[in-house]
């Protein structure tokens, strides 16, 4: 596993990095990922817009903040994620939020579909499901914990739509942008912060 981590480590780049690879694929009108469909291309340009408006005014609370300096030992949070993903572009940036509060974590991603070994460490359901976000501990090279791919309430709502209605539809696609837009952000952040306190 360390080797597996050392390897997604080396192929890794900031988030400053990764959002000029979005805009860059927006000009180009292009993706990331295997999948250069059209359906995949449009995805990330509205994942642009997105992520630029969470850039601006995702808010995290004063409690947030405390438990956040709390953190004292040097971790690095390692996100898999590709531009098309809806869910990525929600999550993604309340990572880069909370990472920028604390100078003992050190926020790095990779592209899901470049890093196939290691995504298969960390599967959801036996899927690929991302962002995925592997909390290391950089003393030991560790694994501590991970999250993701949605806050607990994000995937209650898609797990009971399936329960439903047997598939993913994009009426519950649609369901889960208003849960993201309505909630900024903020289950993301309670989701981390109690695994961040059970991972210390």
């Amino acid at each position: 596993m360390e080797q597996i981590i050392k390897d997604g480590l080396a192929k890794s780049m900031s988030y400053q990095a990764y959002r000029e690879l979005m805009a860059k694929m927006v000009e180009n009108e292009s993706t990331t990922g295997n999948d250069k469909s059209e359906d995949m291309v449009n995805y990330t340009k509205l994942n642009e817009q997105r992520m630029k408006r969470w850039d601006k005014t995702l808010k995290v609370s004063d409690s947030a903040k405390e438990e956040l300096a709390n953190i004292d030992s040097k971790q690095t949070w390692l996100v898999l994620t590709e531009s098309w993903c809806g869910d990525a572009a929600h999550v993604v940036p309340v990572f880069n939020k909370l990472a920028e509060l604390n100078n003992n974590i050190n926020l790095r991603l990779v592209l899901r579909d470049d890093n196939d070994v290691l995504m298969n460490q960390f599967l959801t359901n036996g899927g690929k499901s991302i962002p995925k976000l592997i909390l290391i501990d950089e003393a030991s090279n560790k694994v501590i914990n991970s999250f993701g791919p949605r806050p607990a309430e994000a995937t209650k709502l898609v797990v009971d739509y399936k329960a439903k209605h047997g598939e993913i539809t994009p009426e519950i696609k649609e369901q889960l942008q208003q849960w993201y837009n309505k909630d900024k952000g903020q289950s993301v952040i309670n989701d981390l912060m109690n695994l961040l306190t059970v991972s210390v």
